[in-house]
């Protein structure tokens, strides 16, 4: 088992299957040392979870555990990309943090710091990250948050 294998068991985080396309694209390209992970969104057990607007229906708490559940499933499209070698992390480069909320809402950035504090939770001084999170008046499927990532690997 890798030092970020050990990392994630620590942390109680069992990763799911990386998930598999719901349109025409793949969920990551690596071109040279880099790996760029399609948005992920709050799936847990293979069922979409915590749907709705932020500043309506769904609470800032709610919200950040529902970046936190999309960065747990970039880092399983991560550790497919990486073939099954998550130690291969060079560092998690940028972030980009979709949040389907209201027009008067204006907590963007601390429902993506569930997904941003998931990332130095894992990989330490390697998460830290460049990052935009940013509003959306809908996402797919009604989900709260969507995040994807560039990743540098060994």
């Amino acid at each position: 088992m890798g030092k970020i294998d050990q990392r994630l068991a620590e942390l109680g985080i069992t990763l799911p299957e990386a998930a598999k396309p719901v349109a025409n694209y793949v969920p990551w390209v690596r071109t040279g040392n880099l790996v760029f992970i399609s948005g992920q969104g709050p799936m847990d057990n293979g069922k979409i979870t915590l749907q709705g607007h932020l500043g309506n229906d769904i609470s800032l708490e709610d919200g950040i555990k529902s970046a936190r559940l999309c960065a747990i499933n970039v880092v399983a499209q991560l550790k497919d990309a990486c073939g099954g070698d998550l130690d291969r992390v060079k560092r998690v480069v940028k972030l980009l943090g979709f949040v389907n909320a209201t027009a008067d809402f204006k907590d963007h950035p601390k429902v993506i710091n569930g997904a941003s504090d998931l990332m130095v939770e894992i990989f330490g001084d390697k998460g830290r990250h460049a990052r935009s999170a940013v509003a959306a008046p809908s996402l797919p499927f009604g989900i709260s948050t969507e995040v994807e990532a560039i990743i540098e690997i060994e």
